[in-house]
């Protein structure tokens, strides 16, 4: 049976995030999942399932999602994201289409995934025509420290300070390739993050502990101190959705 991969772009403002909700007794939410799978049954005229490799909470963002479903049909690939994306709202649309092995999962055959998380700081003007995409804060942030924190991420540590309470995951130990934090403007920057994987949460509350150390709240050394103590309160704040975006996902 053929199967589908896709790479997906949404702007995620205005979905309750990747997976798919049913309330018991309610309307369903407005999800990415649900709607790209609604639109991919008209386009293959048959019952699919479209499964995500990452879960995407509620406000976020992607340009590299991945998504693939199977069919009885052969279709040309090609076609495939031009015929998915104009039946798709606004806010969504398929970049990019293959033809991969039946066995294929995205889930658990992703190797690596980078995130990026933009913010402005100071006390300038907030941001207009992109403010759904960035997260705002008024203090001016120091990059060097952010920097000095930053490379402590990196490793394979014990993560459970970095994440959610109600993460669900047994094993809270993952591996941070990269961290980086980068001035795209006088008073904006970027945080960029690659790992073998993350827990709910955890790429929010790192950006979180990281602007607490730019604006001088933490010391950088308060990264190592909460890995090692495995203590949320040790970290800083889960930052809001917009401003996280999810860059690619990468398999072997």
């Amino acid at each position: 049976m053929p199967r589908y991969k896709l790479t997906v772009a949404y702007e995620g403002t205005d979905f309750h995030g990747w997976q798919k909700q049913e309330p018991r007794n309610q309307a369903p939410l407005r999800t990415v999942q649900g709607v790209l799978e609604q639109v991919v049954v008209k386009v293959v005229r048959e019952p699919v399932v479209l499964v995500g490799a990452s879960r995407t909470d509620s406000g976020v963002h992607a340009v590299g999602q991945v998504a693939a479903f199977s069919t009885s049909r052969e279709i040309p690939v090609e076609r495939l994201p031009r015929a998915i994306t104009s039946r798709c709202p606004d806010d969504l649309q398929v970049i990019q289409a293959e033809e991969v092995p039946e066995s294929f999962d995205p889930i658990s055959d992703a190797v690596r995934k980078k995130y990026c998380y933009t913010i402005q700081h100071g006390s300038g003007l907030p941001p207009l025509f992109d403010r759904r995409l960035i997260w705002r804060t008024h203090h001016d942030l120091e990059i060097g420290l952010m920097n000095q924190a930053a490379d402590l991420l990196v490793g394979i540590h014990d993560f459970e300070s970095f994440a959610s309470a109600h993460h669900g995951r047994e094993n809270t130990i993952r591996e941070i390739l990269s961290c980086q934090v980068t001035e795209l403007t006088k008073n904006r920057l970027k945080i960029e993050v690659v790992g073998s994987g993350f827990l709910y949460n955890m790429v929010r509350i790192m950006s979180g502990s990281l602007l607490e150390i730019g604006r001088g709240a933490r010391r950088p050394s308060s990264i190592t101190e909460a890995i090692k103590n495995q203590d949320r309160r040790l970290t800083g704040p889960t930052l809001g959705p917009e401003g996280l975006r999810l860059e690619w996902i990468e398999y072997s």
